[in-house]
């Protein structure tokens, strides 16, 4: 309907009356001079010296103008959420694209005030629709990620393809103030995870495009939608012990959620001084994957019981739904303890490395995670309201493209 009407409105400026004629020969209207769903702008690149001149009115409130327009990609997701939510908390506009249905961001409308959750439906193949969600923004946030692959989406095409055409049309846009990409904590060319690799390979196509595009690179994410403690509550509940691949040795830093959101927030608030830097978020405390185990069954108030699997063993375990995946004419299951990207990546030490740009720079202090960011965990004790549910009603399917 959006794009009815505004190629409506196109035809009649050129097809315009006597009273329009007057009014462009005081005020002369381009056609090349507006930007939406059919043509698109001239190109031109990120403003280099901040936020610019942003128009701010009220206290700071949801109530307020913070001034930003931002489109936020993958909103719906696990990261997705908490980043809407202080957006709209200090009265930003927040453009939420999504697939599917019209129920997916649902949840996201109460985080704002009336009007400031723009839910935006759109199809990230279709250059056009992303021109469209993209067109009144100065914002832009790219949270698309997956971190296992379908018939209909692999590795790169969401985490580097999505990610280059991005950086691409805020390019062209000519209004884009600042681009944020998320990537993820270990993204390297030599990894021998495949996501990290397409992760790597994502950071350069965006800042090939936009110099000035800041990245973020958070360590696994800890939350009450969390793809790391929710999957290993489950199956502890329901088997009685927890499979440590690897022996649970391998080091990782992980860090809350909301920290991540705060730090992404924080940095569109800076007078420019995080553009075209990357920031590793990981949080205050180094963990072993045991340490972490063991911290979850305290929560669950359970007796930990432990099942070593070697790596070797655990790829095995993995890898007959990577060879089924594109072999058999039904959606496979969606990995959870035993995903073979995973197994791959966790197989080497994940955490921030020691000259990198990190919480601090942007101001902030990152919560431990033994307290308050893992107390959802509380749900998965006996009697608790998710004691005995499956791990993937906790897993929105919109979490992902």
């Amino acid at each position: 309907m959006q794009a009815i009407t505004r190629k409506l409105g196109h035809q009649s400026l050129k097809h315009h009356s006597p009273a329009i004629s007057s009014f462009k020969s005081l005020y002369p209207l381009s056609d090349d001079h507006y930007y939406g769903y059919l043509t698109p702008r001239y190109a031109s690149n990120l403003a280099t010296g901040g936020a610019g001149p942003l128009i701010r009115k009220g206290t700071g409130g949801r109530s307020s103008v913070s001034g930003i327009v931002a489109t936020v990609f993958g909103a719906t997701g696990f990261l997705g959420r908490y980043v809407v939510q202080q957006l709209a908390k200090m009265g930003s506009q927040v453009l939420v694209p999504f697939r599917g249905s019209e129920d997916s961001p649902r949840h996201l409308k109460l985080m704002g005030d009336l009007g400031q959750i723009v839910p935006m439906k759109y199809n990230p193949r279709d250059e056009n629709s992303v021109k469209a969600v993209m067109a009144k923004a100065n914002v832009v946030i790219n949270l698309i990620g997956r971190d296992y692959e379908t018939r209909n989406y692999s590795f790169d095409e969401v985490n580097l393809h999505m990610a280059e055409q991005l950086a691409m049309i805020a390019k062209e846009h000519g209004g884009i103030m600042r681009f944020i990409q998320v990537s993820s904590l270990g993204a390297s060319p030599t990894s021998s995870s495949r996501l990290l690799r397409a992760k790597a390979a994502g950071e350069e196509a965006v800042t090939r495009e936009l110099p000035e595009a800041t990245i973020m690179r958070p360590a696994v994410m800890i939350g009450t939608e969390d793809r790391i403690l929710n999957p290993w509550a489950f199956f502890a509940k329901k088997y009685g012990f927890l499979p440590l691949i690897g022996g649970g040795s391998t080091k990782i830093q992980p860090v809350f959620v909301a920290d991540v959101a705060s730090a992404i927030v924080s940095s569109l608030k800076d007078n420019g001084t995080s553009m075209g830097k990357i920031y590793e978020l990981g949080g205050p405390d180094i963990y072993t994957m045991h340490d972490l185990a063991e911290l979850m069954f305290d929560m669950i108030r359970e007796w930990p019981r432990y099942v070593n699997v070697p790596f070797p063993i655990a790829k095995a375990i993995a890898s007959p739904r990577e060879f089924l995946l594109n072999k058999v004419p039904t959606p496979m299951p969606v990995p959870t303890i035993f995903n073979l990207d995973a197994i791959k990546a966790f197989a080497t030490d994940n955490i921030v490395s020691k000259d990198a740009l990190t919480f601090e720079d942007l101001g902030l202090a990152p919560h431990k995670v033994k307290g308050y960011p893992v107390e959802f965990l509380i749900q998965y004790r006996k009697g608790g309201p998710n004691y005995g549910s499956t791990v993937s009603e906790k897993m929105s399917p919109e979490s992902y493209p």
